[in-house]
């Protein structure tokens, strides 16, 4: 049996943080603002992940309420939904994601991202793509306020 999840997520540039994206630092004057580390494609990639099993989403199991995972390292995120998956026997089939932002161009860490992604599931990197589009100078995005991501993953029942 295969399933499909879809993932969003949208934080805010700020100054004063790292821009960590896919699990990479991305060298840039601002980074996304957030309870955990604001890794907002991991976070899109988790919530496709649960929702592919209909287990809600990242909030559900780390609640931005909980002081307790301040800071959080997303790759942490990842792998803990990534293991809920797993344990009711699926595994992933295809990670597909977007990284919707103006700056800063996100070609020379695609691959480097598309990598991280990889080793944090434990699985082969031809299976995992990452593409970056601009939003036109529309809305929060487009004006260099935010960072929207967006991400589709199939998953099958078995080995």
């Amino acid at each position: 049996m295969m399933r499909i999840g879809f993932g969003e997520d949208i934080h805010l540039l700020v100054e004063g943080r790292k821009l960590i994206l896919g699990g990479v630092e991305i060298p840039f004057e601002k980074g996304l603002l957030g309870h955990s580390d604001a890794d907002a494609l991991l976070h899109a990639i988790s919530d496709a992940l649960l929702g592919a099993i209909a287990a809600g989403d990242i909030g559900t199991f780390f609640p931005p309420s909980d002081p307790s995972i301040k800071g959080i390292d997303s790759a942490f995120i990842l792998k803990t939904c990534y293991k809920v998956v797993r344990k009711l026997g699926y595994h992933i089939v295809n990670i597909d994601a977007n990284i919707v932002l103006e700056r800063p161009k996100m070609r020379p860490y695609i691959q480097t991202i598309r990598e991280s992604i990889a080793s944090i599931l434990n699985i082969d990197v031809n299976v995992v793509s990452v593409k970056a589009k601009t939003n036109e100078t529309v809305d929060a995005v487009g004006q260099e306020k935010a960072i929207r991501t967006n991400a589709v993953v199939l998953i099958e029942k078995g080995e």
